[in-house]
């Protein structure tokens, strides 16, 4: 089995930060690029962020400048550092990175539960 666990999603103020953190485990040989994605309620899932093992980092207009993803491979660990959060920024966040399994020759992308992000007043 190969799973993805986020946490770290919580209610904050407008302006606030969250630190959101996603732990990989199971057989796993090598993971590849690692991305943050969300959905808010009545929407399509959205890409956020995207982060390359050489730590090349790609986010979502709407996100660049405030939000900053980040990655620990020995720990099997991504991060996502939001800071001056805004309302429109409300949504379930999930990780999701692209993994080998260990004794199979390719990857393929898996996909964490999701944690619940909520910026109001």
């Amino acid at each position: 089995q190969v799973q993805l666990v986020e946490s770290g999603g919580g209610l904050v103020q407008p302006g606030g930060s969250l630190r959101l953190s996603c732990i990989i485990s199971g057989d796993i040989f090598s993971i590849g690029v690692m991305r943050w994605y969300r959905q808010a309620p009545g929407k399509e899932r959205e890409f956020v962020a995207t982060i390359t093992t050489d730590h090349v980092k790609q986010y979502i207009a709407s996100v660049k400048g405030r939000f900053t993803i980040s990655r620990d491979t020995s720990k099997n660990m991504v991060y996502l550092q939001m800071d001056n959060l805004k309302p429109e920024d409300t949504a379930v966040y999930y990780c999701n990175a692209d993994i080998r399994r260990t004794g199979t020759p390719m990857f393929r992308s898996y996909w964490g539960q999701g944690t619940q992000v909520t910026v109001s007043s």
